[in-house]
């Protein structure tokens, strides 16, 4: 008779460090608690009573928990480390851990400005390490589909492209009262680490409109700042980041299109909308009415400008990719060179709304 088959021997778990243990740490330790092998083992904050109740919510033992990122990486054997702390320390500590031989996924944006995100990408690359940026609305398969259809030729060449990321949390209190909340304040001060509404969710509008249709060539940008308050200053907040953006784009196929953002978005708390047409069809996203569907006008019903509906297959998200990336040392998108490439238009966006003048990526 034939031997049995060995049992296959089960991957060594994947041992996670979150850095950082805020709000959206929360979403991390409950994306990554849904991977099979995936131990949540450390969890860093220099808040010690936060960080105490993170690891008792999320199951870290208390010899995990940690004031001292160093002393993490020295007593904590850990794989990989979720960095959502504050956007000031994403590179230096995405850094740390990477030069520690750690795999990193950092929250966005990558950096605060392209030369501090050109250093991350080069400490990934002597690293050799997994390392990605949490580009969060990439799990969504609806723009997946998108993207895959787009880059397969289906609408043909791409002529114009709109983007928007809509917010209201400025003119409604559904996420609580933004005036006297530290974790909306912060967003809303240069001074406290905000870019305004443009390095905070501008990134994943210009993530999310250039995946599918290619990088941007030359931006046009225009910001503003509206009055809040008194002075535009409540306590130690100065209100002075952006609070709105209109980019004027060119896109590096020829495309021309507009992408957008702004808190003052009254009716949509979070919307995120799409639309790109080219020369044989079009498709269509809208986050008010589903993240799994979308519309498109292609192949006969171009010519009768009739839309239908899509359900889109799911697909994996970024922490399920960035686990799998390092299993299989395949890296993944969206990877370090990525993050930078945003921040990079991010950086134009700035330097054309000062100078008031078109500017080249």
């Amino acid at each position: 008779m034939p031997s049995a088959r060995p049992a296959r021997k089960k991957p060594a778990p994947i041992r996670v460090a979150i850095l950082g243990t805020g709000g959206m740490a929360n979403r991390h330790a409950e994306l990554y608690k849904q991977i099979p092998g995936v131990q949540l083992v450390a969890a860093c904050d220099i808040d010690r009573a936060r960080v105490e109740a993170y690891a008792a919510k999320h199951g870290i033992p208390a010899s995990g928990v940690f004031t001292d990122f160093a002393k993490l990486l020295r007593e904590c054997p850990c794989d990989a480390v979720s960095n959502v702390t504050p956007d000031a320390f994403h590179a230096p500590l995405s850094i740390q851990a990477l030069k520690a031989g750690k795999h990193v996924l950092c929250e966005k944006p990558l950096g605060l400005d392209h030369a501090e995100t050109k250093r991350m990408v080069a400490a990934a690359k002597k690293a050799g390490t997994v390392a990605m940026v949490n580009f969060s609305y990439r799990d969504w398969s609806a723009l997946q589909a998108i993207a895959a259809r787009v880059h397969a030729g289906e609408i043909g060449e791409l002529r114009h492209v709109e983007a928007s990321y809509l917010q209201t949390w400025l003119t409604a209190p559904i996420w609580g009262e933004w005036s006297t909340t530290p974790a909306w304040l912060w967003r809303l001060s240069s001074k406290h680490g905000s870019k305004g509404v443009l390095g905070d969710v501008g990134v994943h509008i210009v993530d999310f409109a250039t995946y599918p249709a290619g990088p941007i060539k030359t931006v046009f940008a225009k910001l503003k700042t509206f009055p809040k308050a008194p002075k535009n200053r409540i306590g130690d907040y100065v209100l002075d980041a952006n609070d709105s953006a209109v980019i004027n784009v060119e896109f590096a196929n020829g495309a021309l299109g507009t992408i957008h953002t702004t808190r003052f978005a009254t009716g949509h708390p979070n919307r995120l909308a799409l639309k790109l047409h080219g020369t044989k069809g079009a498709f269509s996203f809208d986050s008010d009415l589903g993240t799994t569907t979308y519309r498109a006008c292609v192949g006969k019903d171009a010519a009768t400008a009739t839309w239908k509906d899509v359900q889109a297959k799911p697909t994996p998200n970024n922490h399920t990719r960035f686990i799998t990336a390092i299993r299989t040392g395949q890296a993944d998108q969206p990877d370090f060179a990525r993050g930078s490439q945003i921040q990079r238009v991010l950086d134009a966006c700035f330097e054309s709304d000062a100078s008031g003048q078109p500017v080249k990526i």
